[in-house]
């Protein structure tokens, strides 16, 4: 039988409960992905967008579809969204940047490579991870176009109503 003890006081109680720590298994360590090459990939998505991204140590160039971003992404605020990865990581002009997009408007694709060049940097860096999940780069944005309904024009709009 086990020994029964009374607790006399919270700071009793507190001893009695945790008693011996169970060792608390250590999280893996995790290791960075490259291939022979030295680049990091990894898969963004954004509504109807899919971005693959590789990444390797550069000046900070950043290439997509073969073009330079300044000239796929005329759109300041594309471009800004796209390097947001780096700046909070603190790698900013660390990476060049090769991508392939595909599907969906120009900022559903920008969404996509900075999520995809998010993932990367997590595979290149896992440190990095925490403060990229942090700042919600890692997670895929589900907001996606709503399907049409029959009887309406669109999602949710009407067909003209006529008096006559």
């Amino acid at each position: 039988m086990s020994e029964q003890t009374t607790a006399t006081s919270l700071a009793d109680l507190k001893a009695l409960v945790q008693g011996t720590p169970a060792a608390a298994p250590e999280a893996p360590k995790r290791e960075p992905k490259r291939d022979a090459q030295g680049r990091s990939y990894a898969t963004g998505s954004r509504k109807e967008s899919v971005a693959r991204v590789w990444i390797k140590p550069g000046k900070g160039q950043i290439t997509i579809n073969d073009k330079p971003a300044a000239k796929y992404f005329a759109r300041p605020v594309l471009r800004m969204l796209i390097t947001q990865p780096f700046l909070v990581a603190d790698r900013y002009q660390a990476f060049d940047v090769t991508a392939t997009v595909t599907g969906g408007g120009l900022s559903g694709q920008a969404g996509a490579v900075r999520h995809g060049i998010s993932r990367a940097l997590c595979n290149y860096e896992p440190e990095l991870r925490g403060i990229l999940k942090k700042a919600g780069f890692l997670t895929r944005d589900p907001r996606a176009v709503e399907r049409k309904k029959y009887g309406k024009v669109k999602a949710r709009r009407s067909f003209q109503f006529s008096k006559r």
